[in-house]
């Protein structure tokens, strides 16, 4: 897994200014939502968050943050959730945490994926392309595109990144563009061309369309997505 260093993050104001003129309607948006900020220095490590990604899947955000805070619990010091935490903890010590038996299953092909090299170190991630990352890490049970795409995204600050299949990226361009209906996958893929070499500024704003077109009820706590 070696390579050359990727830095974390990308030049926002370049990506806002490209976006702004390649995609005029796109840029109307943004303006109207203004700046985004990101944090993409962050530490963290692999395993604890693609666990936590595995936990949350098909879960309320209080449920699951319940869950694997249990789990948490059980790894040594209380600590991020480590392969060889997961390796120390019997299946009933997981469920007694909370977590279903696909999950449990997934977790420990998580870890025997991790002691086999396939999943990366810290180190490692930020040497790896996004193709190569997506590569590796969708071999562990439970782990889609998708998933790895959020964590390029929202832990690496990756610059390039278009989740065709996330509803509502695909809602945000129906509504930026006024097509009839969401934009299938594909048809999403190549019409993101244009926002290339910043796609991933564009999936965050196509978000935040989605969310101003479908305000939260009065009270409600923001749903965060994964990895965020």
């Amino acid at each position: 897994m070696k390579g050359f260093l990727i830095p974390r993050g990308f030049d926002v104001d370049a990506a806002t200014a490209h976006l702004a003129k390649c995609d005029r309607k796109l840029g109307k948006w943004m303006r109207r939502i203004g700046p985004l900020e990101h944090d993409f220095g962050a530490r963290f490590e692999p395993v604890d968050a693609l666990a936590r990604s595995i936990l949350y899947q098909q879960l309320s955000g209080k449920a699951a943050a319940t869950i694997t805070e249990r789990v948490r619990q059980r790894m040594p010091r209380g600590g991020k959730i480590s392969a060889r935490g997961i390796d120390g903890v019997d299946d009933a010590g997981l469920r007694a945490a909370g977590v279903s038996r696909n999950k449990i299953a997934a977790l420990r092909d998580l870890a025997a994926k991790f002691h086999a090299g396939i999943v990366p170190t810290s180190a490692q991630l930020d040497r790896m392309s996004d193709e190569s990352l997506i590569e590796h890490l969708v071999q562990v049970r439970g782990i889609g595109r998708w998933t790895v795409e959020m964590l390029l995204m929202f832990r690496l600050g990756r610059a390039d990144v278009l989740p065709v299949d996330d509803l509502g990226v695909r809602k945000g361009a129906q509504i930026v563009h006024g097509f009839e209906e969401m934009p299938p996958p594909r048809m999403l893929r190549e019409f993101g061309e244009r926002w290339a070499p910043y796609r991933t500024l564009a999936a965050f704003y196509l978000w935040r369309v989605c969310d101003a077109a479908n305000p939260p009820k009065p009270g409600a706590k923001p749903v965060k997505r994964s990895q965020e």
